[in-house]
């Protein structure tokens, strides 16, 4: 069991780092003892920033050996609390920010190595400077580390295309519990020697080790891109769409988001510069992006003709393409701005789930029915990623409701919108990992057998249980 650092252990914690690369005052901890949505406020003696694998291993070493617990701290985007201290104010913060280069870019490989506190924005960046694409896109890329993003095993806008983080992996460097640092940053596209040890660590949000560096994935930029606004009337005509377009594009369909008219709506009213170029009474919306290698791919022409026919189907109401970069990113803008909108408008209960692709629309008509008896307070804010069955399916407050007895029907409602998920054969998690949030319902939810692999797995990799205590696994 961890158990608090004396002055000694601090003192040599410090000395490990050196001077200028450790923060013990109050005020320089602040950014450091609270999760991004302000659920959780921890306290920690010390947060440590150290500048490469060696100095991290060295940490770990006198941390394992003291039993000293450690919270790796990345970006400080997640939701659910997986990056900050608890209370006992007896565990570290290691923040990865320093660990921020590219060491490495293999333009001929289509593989960079880049260390885990660049942020995802700064290896967007590399990649393009290289001509390449490195595809994971988040609304919070500009502040996501590439460690945070490995170690929750991030989704975005483009999943249906590329994968989640975990598809884009090609190998990791890992310092474990112990300090020793585990090296294997191959550029392989085929190693079938032995187990796939480092997926072990993408996903477990710094449980098992910490993941340092890592080898990643980049493909060719895309020379031609057709975006485009579309109106609908339902979530299934929206499924059908999806499908239309997939036989007749293949996985040139990048992006497939779904949003419903409260959200444009809001969107619209909160954040300075956005509008809606569509009808404003459509009960759905969707923002559809087609992309190639292939400048002379003419997705443009593909897209039109795809959606002409699914509007002679009764499928689409309404459609725009973007017919500059300028009308495409104003596209973007319109619903990567939900969230912020979401703030602005006032409390909220939040869900980040998935389920298989043609059950969304069951999905969405059944938890609203749970939202209309379980929070009459609410309003249905169900957007998100229908190309991979991941919504975020989210109940705004309705103006003039009473924000106390809604909040007090957070729990209630979870626990129902969970069964619902349950039932459909999907995941209380889908991008934003467990954390300290979800733990408990993980616990209560997961196969037994799969827990107590997960549970052998953490004693073996940190039998101390210094990494990240108190997260994902209760």
């Amino acid at each position: 069991m961890p158990r608090p650092p004396s002055r000694d252990t601090l003192n040599e914690l410090k000395a490990a780092v050196g001077s200028g690369s450790w923060f013990d005052s109050q005020e320089d901890l602040a950014p450091y003892i609270v999760d991004f949505r302000r659920l959780y406020r921890g306290v920690t003696p010390l947060a440590l920033l150290p500048r490469d694998a060696a100095q991290v291993s060295k940490i770990l070493e006198i941390c394992n050996r003291d039993e000293v617990a450690v919270v790796p701290h990345g970006g400080n985007t997640g939701y659910c609390g997986a990056a900050t201290p608890d209370e006992s104010g007896s565990q570290i913060v290691l923040s990865m920010r320093r660990l921020n280069r590219v060491r490495r870019l293999y333009a001929a490989n289509d593989s960079m190595i880049i260390e885990a506190g660049c942020t995802l924005a700064e290896a967007q960046t590399a990649a393009r400077d290289a001509d390449r694409l490195f595809p994971l896109s988040l609304g919070s890329e500009g502040t996501a580390q590439i460690g945070g993003n490995l170690s929750t095993n991030a989704g975005g806008t483009a999943v249906l295309r590329y994968g989640m983080m975990r598809d884009l992996v090609l190998g990791l460097e890992v310092v474990l519990a112990d300090g020793r640092v585990m090296s294997s940053l191959k550029s392989l596209r085929k190693d079938n020697t032995g187990y796939d040890v480092k997926s072990l660590f993408i996903g477990a949000e710094g449980t098992l080790g910490l993941i340092t560096a890592a080898s990643l994935k980049l493909f060719p930029l895309p020379a031609d891109t057709a975006t485009a606004l579309v109106a609908v009337d339902s979530p299934q005509h929206a499924l059908d769409l999806l499908s239309m377009l997939r036989t007749a594009a293949g996985d040139q369909v990048t992006t497939f988001e779904l949003m419903p008219r409260l959200a444009v709506e809001l969107t619209v009213k909160h954040v300075a510069g956005v509008a809606n170029p569509l009808a404003q009474g459509a009960a759905w919306y969707l923002l559809i992006e087609l992309t190639s290698p292939n400048p002379r791919q003419n997705l443009a022409a593909l897209l039109t003709d795809e959606l002409q026919r699914a509007a002679t189907e009764g499928m689409v109401e309404d459609a725009l393409i973007a017919t500059s970069i300028a009308q495409s990113l104003a596209m973007w803008k319109l619903r990567e701005s939900v969230p912020e909108a979401q703030r602005h408008h006032g409390a909220s209960l939040k869900h980040d789930i998935s389920v298989p692709v043609s059950s969304v629309p069951k999905l969405i008509e059944d938890g609203s029915a749970l939202v209309r008896r379980l929070a009459p307070e609410g309003d249905v804010l169900g957007y998100g990623h229908l190309g991979d069955g991941n919504l975020h399916f989210n109940v705004s407050l309705r103006p003039g409701a009473d924000s106390t007895a809604f909040l007090r029907r957070g729990e209630q409602l979870e626990r129902a919108i969970f069964d619902l998920v349950d039932s459909l054969g999907g995941s209380i998690s889908a991008e934003h990992g467990i954390g300290r949030l979800k733990a408990a319902e993980f616990a209560s939810r997961a196969d037994p057998v799969e827990l107590s692999v997960m549970r052998d797995l953490k004693r073996t990799l940190d039998p101390k249980g210094i990494l990240n205590p108190g997260k994902v696994l209760t």
